[in-house]
């Protein structure tokens, strides 16, 4: 059985966990350096990405989750993960920093604030539709060298909304917060 952690300082690590879970996955709740051992995966979920950034920092697992995945470890971000897993972000804090996993400019909250929030079906390479929720999600602005896995066009231009580049996968919307397993199950299929 694989053990995919979902990094819970902050945000839904409780949806994440379940997801897993329905995946058949066995779930570990990382909040410690030590929880990071023998992990096959893991998620950074949506939530705050200022929060988690610091919360990593008082935590200690910064260090720890940074050689993690410059190791290879698998990781999927959704929403303020993608931020937290993209080289540039635009709208962050000066002091706001990010693993720099994924070759893409994220602006956070691009899609619109809490009261701009949406559901849209979502056209997923390899699975199919699923639903995709945007809450205060980062829009990808600028990317390079990633492969994308769905766009999304707000009628503004296509824009992708899953990529990934190696072990990393980043999601602008919610998958967690549906009953639909497939981006979870496609993420967990790739190790």
């Amino acid at each position: 059985m694989k053990r995919v952690g979902v990094l819970a300082l902050q945000g839904d690590v409780r949806e994440h966990a379940s997801a897993l879970a329905g995946c058949g996955t066995e779930v570990v709740y990382v909040r410690t350096p030590s929880d990071l051992a023998g992990l096959d995966g893991i998620v950074i979920p949506g939530g705050e990405s200022t929060t988690i950034a610091y919360l990593l920092g008082t935590s200690g697992l910064r260090s720890s989750l940074t050689g993690a995945l410059t190791d290879g470890l698998p990781v999927l971000g959704t929403c303020a993960g993608l931020i937290m897993l993209s080289s540039t972000m635009v709208g962050g804090r000066e002091d706001q920093w990010s693993f720099g996993l994924l070759d893409i400019t994220v602006q956070r909250n691009g899609y619109g604030r809490q009261i701009a929030s949406f559901e849209t079906p979502i056209e997923v390479e390899g699975v199919g539709v699923v639903p995709g929720v945007f809450i205060r999600a980062p829009r990808i602005t600028q990317w390079g060298d990633v492969q994308v896995l769905a766009t999304y066009d707000r009628g503004d231009g296509v824009h992708p909304v899953l990529v990934r580049h190696g072990s990393a996968w980043g999601c602008s919307f919610h998958p967690e917060l549906t009953t639909n397993l497939g981006v979870h199950e496609l993420f967990t299929s790739s190790f």
